[in-house]
């Protein structure tokens, strides 16, 4: 509980530079703090300190609080990472020591106070045991849009904002995926920002600006920028797409008039729609096919955690739609293919099991589409990457059922798992559970015991192929549903199927008469 004779503490933000640009009320706080504070780097001036400095009043104590480090190198045991907790936890108790004698803090921030501040690591520490006040500055990505007088996302345009210390092969992704960019903390990683925006084929587009609203305020093509020359205080804005006049890479449901397919070029006729496996995950299980055929094409359309597996290249266009809306995203595709686009439908595992190959040929039954040519490449499958993980499981007959019961009636899934359990098959379970979907591994592991022992052998793999991945062998009597979800899937094995004294699993090819 706040003590009501504790000062109060305020992040205050003071805009990108100007100090024309610091609002009434950070100017009044500011004018009437008993401490200001604010951050600088070592030997360096706080920018911050710099903008407020005429508002500062005489009488105000001045805490200034330098970090002890700017870059991933310092010899603190605790590396990085443990230098800046440090820091914070010292800075923290020096704010608060004046909190406790009654008097009034002001930590002054660049730009707005939770938008890539210095200020929230402050609030995380203070604000539970203060009576704390944020004041929004403008952030320095509206003073640089300002500068260039660049509009940066119009109508239904997606603004995304991005530091550019991420990988380069993921900010190319997300520069193709959004419609305008405003891309922050660049310096030392500018060279990977320019050459992520050429790869997602957004540079054409791109400004770059420097010390927005400062005097030294410069702003020109990011083709044009020498790297050697770009300071922390610069950012890249990239204009949204219906500046540009480039079609969305959203599959809607339906193509719509002015924002589908129809709105492609007229061409000679129609391409080949190619819908690709992809593999469970590591890149080493995409196949040469696969890998040649999406490098040919303009246009990748799919579920949005299989679209953002395919990498990013000038001139890619991607759709990246949810899931549950397979043969809408088909029809999306079949549009473009229609019209002459080089399109690829994208499926995680092999398409044609329980993918989207499926759903382009349910949708390509519209006489519509009729001309489209369809070629389906096949994937490595999860069933195969889980069984491969685990030995020789399916080496044998086997059958492969999902228990999702979103296309059929539960009733028709547990005829069929009945019918594999007389059989006495290995079976492959796809889609065991999710968020909305519960019960089902349980009501199957019921059905399967009526006519299997509990001793049966159970695989159960999980993110197979990924970081984390996990590969657990058990049996059905000790199998628990509650562990399993969408990332696995299962085997269960045969009455024959055995386990080896190191844990391996394997099915005999024969079967006694």
């Amino acid at each position: 509980m706040n003590d009501a004779r504790a000062g109060r503490f305020h992040g205050v933000g003071v805009g990108p530079g100007d100090p024309e640009l610091i609002t009434l009320k950070a100017a009044r706080l500011i004018a009437a703090a008993d401490v200001v504070a604010y951050h600088s780097g070592v030997g360096k001036r706080s920018n911050a300190r710099r903008i407020a400095a005429g508002l500062i009043p005489a009488t105000a104590v001045e805490e200034e609080l330098v970090y002890p480090v700017t870059v991933g190198t310092t010899d603190h045991p605790g590396g990085y990472e443990g230098a800046l907790a440090d820091f914070y936890e010292e800075s923290a108790a020096r704010l608060a020591a004046h909190l406790d004698a009654g008097r009034d803090v002001v930590l002054l921030a660049e730009g707005d106070p939770l938008f890539y501040g210095s200020y929230m690591y402050m609030h995380d520490r203070l604000a539970e045991r203060y009576a704390a006040e944020i004041v929004p500055g403008v952030p320095a990505y509206a003073a640089a849009a300002v500068a260039t007088a660049t509009p940066l996302v119009r109508q239904t345009d997606v603004l995304t904002v991005l530091p550019g210390t991420l990988p380069e092969a993921e900010l190319a992704r997300r520069l193709a995926d959004t419609d305008g960019a405003v891309i922050m903390k660049l310096g030392r990683t500018f060279p990977a920002v320019r050459r992520a925006l050429a790869t997602a084929g957004r540079i054409d587009h791109a400004l770059y600006v420097e010390r927005a609203s400062m005097p030294e305020e410069r702003w020109l093509p990011v083709d044009e920028v020498d790297p050697a020359t770009v300071p922390y205080f610069s950012l890249i804005v990239v204009t949204g797409d219906s500046r540009n006049g480039r079609r969305s890479r959203t599959a809607s449901a339906t193509p719509a008039p002015g924002t589908g397919a129809e709105q492609s070029e007229p061409s000679a006729g129609p391409a080949e729609l190619l819908v690709v496996g992809l593999g469970p995950g590591p890149g080493e299980w995409l196949t040469p096919e696969a890998n040649a055929a999406l490098a040919s094409v303009d246009h990748v359309v799919g579920y949005r955690a299989y679209v953002d597996r395919v990498p990013q290249r000038a001139g890619l266009a991607r759709h990246a739609s949810g899931n549950t809306v397979e043969v809408d995203r088909a029809r999306f595709a079949l549009g473009l293919a229609r019209d002459g686009e080089r399109v690829a439908v994208v499926s995680g595992g092999d398409a044609g099991v329980f993918g989207m190959a499926a759903a382009v040929f349910e949708a390509a039954e519209d006489p519509a589409y009729a001309d489209v040519p369809v070629r389906v490449l096949p994937g490595v499958s999860a069933v195969q990457a889980v069984a491969a993980r685990a030995g020789a499981p399916i080496g044998a007959d086997f059958a492969v059922v999902s228990l999702s019961d979103r296309l059929k009636p539960w009733q028709v899934v547990e005829r069929r798992l009945r019918a594999v359990a007389e059989a006495d098959l290995v079976l492959a379970v796809y889609n065991p559970a999710s968020r909305s979907r519960t019960t089902q591994v349980a009501e199957a592991r019921r059905v399967l015991l009526e006519h299997r022992g509990p001793g049966t052998v159970v695989v159960v793999g999980r993110d197979i192929g990924r970081p984390g991945e996990t590969l657990t062998v058990t049996t059905l009597g000790d199998l628990r549903p509650e562990t399993i979800d969408m990332k696995c899937l299962l085997l269960v094995g045969a009455s024959a199927t055995r386990v080896t004294p190191s844990g391996r699993v394997w099915t005999p090819r024969w079967v006694a008469s």
